[in-house]
């Protein structure tokens, strides 16, 4: 009896992209009851399935209502076979540039957005991926908060096609994820996302590919020079102390014997306040010079420094970067930065090969 409970509970629930309820696709694989223990397996369809863990989720929360909370439910998601040796995605890439920070709070995503765009406005094929699992802001800073990636066979895979928007292909978790909900995934799941996003999609030929990393150093960090390999790192800071001391932190992680991956420079962010009204002049809100020191303390370049105005602000919460608009200071900067950063990557180019990281220990 419970289990045809169960199996009716489950034909109310309908696969978001398919649009049927999930045993009439077949995809109830299997269902045992064990006292107040109840397992399912689900089969997916595809190899890759982006809405696999919020079909999970739904099953969940369905179950409980239906039949009660007393019930433990454990579901499982299986997926077809393919072999990951005849991958096809991120293959076509020439350069994969990282966006760090040392700490949140400095800018690295506004960054990372606008130095996209202005790589675009320069005729390079740029991609973005939003590595920052636990807080992803790239949807909202592109206004396409409500797009959804579709699927795309190519080579016989299937893989998921990146949104496009102001000539930079997107990708980020906050694609497939309710806008106002927190993420609470354990270490493995948020890898493990990452990892889908960057080794099943359709990212074709591109010149580049910046990833915005999450603050500080953490798994994702591992899990993406590991993964791919990372031509260098841009990492970002504002002028006061503290920034600058986790900034230290963070170039110090890429330049550390078990990644060893080159850093391209850093990027002084929020280096001066400009009024609309006073365009000429400039307040020294959180000190001055403090990104060039570090710079020359670190024998990297400075690749540009970002000033404080509103329209920056205010692109990022429309979803038009000020990027996009060259002829202005806020955007000159960000032409300077992706110009310079484009230089110092050619010459890293220049003096050795790009390869992933090899850790061996655990």
């Amino acid at each position: 009896m419970e289990k045809d409970r169960i199996i009716n509970a489950l034909s109310k629930i309908r696969h978001p992209e398919l649009n049927k309820d999930l045993v009439s696709l077949e995809m109830v694989n299997n269902v045992s009851v064990e006292g107040n223990k109840i397992k399912i397996t689900l089969l997916f369809k595809k190899p890759v399935d982006p809405l696999a863990n919020s079909v999970k989720k739904n099953v969940i929360s369905t179950l409980q209502s239906e039949l009660g909370k007393q019930f433990e439910i454990e579901v499982e998601n299986v997926f077809p076979h393919h072999d990951l040796k005849e991958k096809v995605a991120f293959k076509g890439i020439k350069n994969i540039v990282a966006v760090a920070s040392g700490k949140g709070g400095v800018g690295k995503s506004t960054v990372a957005v606008n130095l996209a765009v202005a790589l675009a406005s320069q005729g390079y094929k740029v991609g973005l991926l939003d590595a920052d699992i636990f807080g992803p802001s790239i949807p909202k800073m592109f206004g396409v908060e409500d797009a959804k990636p579709g699927m795309v066979k190519v080579k016989g895979e299937s893989l998921i096609e990146p949104i496009e928007k102001f000539g930079v292909k997107l990708l980020s978790v906050g694609f497939f994820v309710d806008p106002g909900q927190a993420l609470v995934w354990r270490g493995p799941m948020a890898t493990n996302a990452l990892k889908q996003l960057m080794e099943q999609a359709n990212w074709g030929n591109l010149d580049i590919v910046l990833i915005d990393m999450p603050p500080g150093t953490s798994d994702i960090h591992l899990t993406v020079v590991q993964t791919v390999a990372v031509s260098g790192a841009v990492v970002v800071t504002t002028p006061q102390e503290v920034a600058l001391a986790d900034a230290i932190k963070g170039i110090n992680m890429f330049r550390s014997e078990a990644i060893n991956v080159p850093v391209l420079g850093l990027v002084e962010n929020m280096s001066w306040f400009t009024p609309a009204e006073l365009p000429g002049n400039k307040y020294y809100l959180f000190g001055k010079g403090g990104g060039e020191k570090l710079a020359k303390k670190l024998n990297v370049p400075l690749l540009g420094q970002i000033p404080i105005v509103q329209s920056i602000c205010d692109g990022g919460d429309s979803g038009k970067p000020v990027s996009l608009m060259a002829d202005r200071a806020d955007g000159i900067a960000f032409k300077v930065l992706a110009t310079n950063m484009m230089n110092s990557l050619n010459e890293r180019n220049k003096r050795e090969a790009t390869k992933k990281v090899e850790i061996t220990n655990k």
